[in-house]
């Protein structure tokens, strides 16, 4: 059994903060750079540089990537041989953003309640989801979701015999439905199967997934070619100004679900797909 303290909990998720509003994780880079290089439209090309200029400024100059620094997602996976103490987790992981918010001058984007919009000031609480895994290491990933991709997402209960074509047709009706305001050129996170709120967790966790990293079942792994394809024909564009690079990315995951159901979910991320990863 190994003791893990609720305050290096806390550093980790305070660090993790500020990381994910200023800097891109590398294969985002990669993703960027390739598609400025392989990109058709002088427009779209001249806007996606504009994007790395401003990812270039905010690295420098530690500012954040964008005005709109989310609201903070954090995955947990604890292992089993571990022993927290010091306090709850929970309390601890909104600690975290806490201090990496206020510290990190980011903006508080939180409210208090859906209706009457009071501003928490903080930008808590953080939405958590734990997995209880092997091992005795606590993998904590925090995921900055901003508003004007996550307001494009989208659930559709599909009929089972709706099949592989209504899977893909309902991905695209929701990458055209959300056009410019997702700051394309996005990544589209897709989940398949489980319940209605398992389908939405499977898609936002496929955007966490490596550019360029395919699932290793065949069928999902020629969707996710086949539609990042047809997304980029769509026309949408860097920023929504036309272009053949739309999406950079197509991630689906999938899991067991009901004879009577087959649902879906799209999760949408604008072109940073902010997020942080480490392991304590």
């Amino acid at each position: 059994m190994r003791t893990i303290h609720t305050e290096e909990v806390i550093k980790n998720i305070k660090e993790m903060c500020i990381e994910a509003n200023h800097y891109l994780t590398d294969d985002m880079v990669l993703a960027l750079n390739k598609a400025t290089g392989a990109e058709r439209s002088s427009l779209g090309k001249q806007i996606l540089c504009q994007l790395q200029d401003n990812l270039r400024i905010a690295s420098e100059d530690m500012i954040p990537i964008c005005q709109d620094t989310g609201m903070a997602v954090v995955f947990v996976e604890i292992g089993q041989d571990v022993h927290i103490e010091g306090g709850l987790l929970t309390e601890a992981i909104n600690e975290g953003v806490r201090q990496g918010y206020i510290e990190g001058y980011l903006r508080k984007s939180v409210v208090k309640d859906p209706v009457f919009r009071e501003n928490t000031k903080d930008n808590t609480p953080a939405v958590i989801h734990y997995d209880i895994v092997q091992g005795d290491k606590i993998k904590l990933i925090v995921a900055p979701k901003g508003f004007g991709s996550e307001n494009m997402s989208r659930i559709f209960m599909l009929k089972p015999a709706d099949g592989i074509d209504g899977i893909k047709n309902s991905v695209l009706c929701a990458v055209r439905d959300a056009g410019p305001n997702a700051c394309p050129p996005m990544v589209v996170g897709v989940g398949i199967g489980g319940t209605f709120e398992k389908c939405a967790i499977l898609a936002k966790k496929a955007l966490l997934r490596p550019i360029g990293e395919h699932s290793h079942i065949p069928y999902v792994c020629e969707m996710e070619g086949e539609l990042l394809e047809k997304i980029n024909q769509s026309g949408i564009g860097p920023g929504g100004l036309g272009g053949s690079t739309t999406a950079l990315a197509v991630n689906i995951n999938t899991y067991p679900t009901h004879i009577a159901g087959l649902p879906l979910a799209v999760n949408i991320c604008c072109h940073v797909n902010r997020h942080c990863i480490r392991i304590i």
